[in-house]
């Protein structure tokens, strides 16, 4: 019988605007973006032009699924950014510097992702310092690594070294085919995004782990209750958002053809904005892989309209700001009702 009421009551329950607009307020605010700037300029609804913008997000989404990793134990990672610097760092250098192949280039800034995931798993989980406070740290350190490795200096085909000579590598083939290729006229960076969205949603909805990440992220303490090794899953997920802005970083070395320093500075506050407004789409109400792959394209497709209307460009972070803001302001107001409710 109780049963039955409450079936009524749900069905039952008076319409809300806001609820409407909460759960799919974000796609829809991205159609009338679009409509807009394809109605400003004829050249936006394109394909060459959705191609690019869906390439500029490509390494924010690497970067922003990282971040939702963290995000889903209870989480935040703040060193992502730093990370994608370090391997782009490196991998332009292992090719750049040492003229290495595809193992090295690859593996070394990779394992230095998966080093950079551990020590923020050992800061945070075993050491019990603040998630933010312990991956702030690490973002200073790992800055600092990766510009003392460099000198300060980005690396790029033939530049001059300390010792009055010419880099003897440079950035090979195969590598820049990673992030300017493409497949069946699709860039080859936005083939790797369909998938590592796709993957990461299936490993998140549909297996035991990813359900055990959400629990751990839900309830910390009820989650060690019912045998759950909490720890175990924090370590996981700190070490995925490292590893997948790690591969981020080879990607944007990839596309760009220099290894930037400090490159990573700027994907920071796109992947959190993304992750955040990923909370919203489709009333999710938690951090989740799709809504962070919409948010990513919402930040992107302001980003493109703007610079093809010529705005100046210190007016972007603005931009980013109130759509962060009326994201956070939007979920956490939500989740206010639900309490009370």
């Amino acid at each position: 019988m109780p049963a039955e009421v409450s079936k009524v009551e749900a069905n039952t329950k008076p319409f809300s605007l806001f609820d409407l607009v909460y759960k799919y307020g974000t796609v829809a605010v991205i159609a009338i973006v679009v409509l807009l700037f394809s109605i400003v300029n004829p050249y936006f609804f394109t394909y060459d032009n959705i191609t690019d913008i869906l390439r500029s997000i490509s390494i924010v989404t690497f970067v922003a699924v990282g971040v939702t990793f963290s995000l889903i134990v209870g989480g935040f990672d703040l060193s992502v950014g730093s990370t994608v610097s370090l391997t782009t760092v490196v991998s332009a250098s292992m090719m750049v510097w040492y003229e290495q192949g595809p193992l090295v280039t690859l593996a070394v800034p990779i394992v230095l992702s998966l080093i950079v995931g551990l020590v923020n798993a050992f800061l945070a989980v075993k050491i019990r310092i603040m998630d933010m406070l312990a991956t702030l740290a690490m973002l200073y350190i790992v800055n600092g690594i990766h510009t003392t490795y460099s000198k300060g200096y980005s690396i790029y085909a033939n530049m001059p070294m300390q010792d009055g000579t010419n880099a003897p590598g440079k950035f090979q083939d195969w590598f820049l085919w990673l992030g300017q290729g493409e497949i069946l006229s699709v860039p080859v960076p936005v083939v790797l995004t369909f998938l590592l969205v796709a993957l990461t949603h299936v490993y998140l909805t549909y297996t035991r782990q990813g359900r055990m990440l959400y629990m751990t992220g839900g309830n910390l303490e009820a989650a060690r209750l019912s045998g759950i090794p909490v720890d175990r899953y924090r370590t996981l997920a700190y070490v995925l958002s490292a590893l997948f802005a790690g591969l981020g970083g080879i990607l944007l070395a990839a596309r760009v053809g220099t290894g930037q320093v400090s490159a990573g500075g700027s994907m920071l506050m796109d992947a959190v904005a993304a992750a955040f407004v990923g909370f919203s789409v489709f009333g999710a109400g938690k951090p989740n892989v799709f809504g962070t792959f919409v948010g990513a394209i919402l930040i992107g497709v302001l980003l493109n309209g703007m610079t093809m209307l010529n705005l100046p460009y210190y007016s972007y972070d603005i931009v980013k700001g109130i759509v962060l803001a009326v994201a956070l302001a939007v979920t956490y107001y939500q989740v206010r009702r639900k309490r009370r409710a």
